[in-house]
């Protein structure tokens, strides 16, 4: 079952500030452009309201519409951004329950599709990823919906995917993030995953003094319309057993091979800091300074990527052993 809102953007600019993180295992500098905050933007907005408030048309012609599809699926919820044609962001829910297989999924009856809930000037298409050299990478992965094969279906919706880089990161560290997600299901009672895309801006080495800043990403298709995201977010809500305090963490990952061996802690930035870089506000319930009175996730368990074992016995064999 789908639901689906259109929900209007827009926005100014009310200042901008920087941040930097310091990727180790790459050894690059990347800056955030983050908005400066602003205490009284609304925590909800009520959709309706909103849309009440726009004038259909101005000095007697209609006003363009941007339009952030918000859909609804059986094991998640998307925004879809028709500009780029990646997801805003994805929002899951990851229980023990959930995440038991019902006997009948399977992900070899699922197959890739574009979405037609998208009007097909704005859809990302399968031919857009044929020989572009990056992965139909999962936001919603489909390991995390064996409840039903439906749930599993709708993962692979093009509205769920963004270009990743396939060795080292969509099939190796990317994957192993999202199965330590999963894993939090033993610790928690419920797991609140929000992941998606960001195109960070990047300091041009010719420009030195002063610096100069560009936002620079691929564009993948023919005629080229689906943007290949430079990084990627998730931000976690964890829910106790017996009911405490929430614990919250956020994670910024380069899209780019990342060696096995690095530890999840260097990619921990501050959700406040996320929300900016990606636009959104993430579970406005907990309140605006939710990132300093929610205890950090890394807090309150091993924030820790575990490699498969295959791979840790093929690391043992090529040190000898050990």
């Amino acid at each position: 079952m789908l639901t689906k809102v259109g929900i209007f953007v827009g926005g100014t600019s009310l200042g901008m500030l920087g941040m930097h993180l310091y990727h180790k295992s790459l050894n690059r500098e990347v800056p955030v452009q983050i908005q400066q905050r602003v205490d009284n933007i609304p925590n909800r907005v009520n959709v309706r309201e909103s849309m009440s408030n726009i004038p259909l048309k101005w000095e007697g012609v209609s006003v363009p519409v941007t339009i952030s599809d918000v859909l609804t699926r059986e094991g998640y919820v998307t925004a879809f951004n028709r500009q780029l044609r990646n997801p805003n962001w994805v929002l899951e829910h990851l229980n023990a329950d959930r995440l038991k297989n019902d006997g009948n999924t399977t992900r070899e009856k699922s197959k890739f599709l574009e979405d037609p809930s998208i009007p097909e000037q704005f859809q990302a298409k399968l031919k857009d990823y044929f020989r572009s050299g990056f992965d139909r990478g999962h936001m919603a992965p489909a390991a995390d919906v064996k409840f039903s094969q439906q749930a599993m279906d709708d993962t692979f919706y093009l509205t769920n995917m963004s270009p990743q880089v396939g060795v080292g990161f969509n099939r190796e560290y990317w994957a192993y993030l999202e199965e330590f997600c999963r894993k939090l299901t033993n610790e928690f009672k419920d797991v609140y995953v929000v992941t998606g895309p960001l195109y960070l801006p990047r300091k041009d080495p010719k420009f030195p003094n002063p610096d100069k800043w560009y936002v620079q990403y691929e564009v993948i298709g023919n005629p080229p319309n689906v943007a290949v995201p430079t990084h990627f977010f998730k931000v976690i809500l964890a829910i106790p057993k017996n009911g405490g305090t929430p614990s919250l963490g956020g994670f910024v990952l380069p899209n780019a091979e990342i060696p096995n061996e690095t530890p999840l802690e260097r990619f921990v930035l501050p959700v406040d800091q996320i929300e900016k870089a990606a636009g959104s506000i993430f579970f406005s319930e907990y309140g605006s300074d939710k990132a300093n009175r929610l205890p950090h996730l890394c807090k309150t368990t091993k924030c820790q990527t575990k490699l498969p074992k295959f791979i840790e016995q093929q690391r043992k064999l090529a040190n000898g052993g050990k």
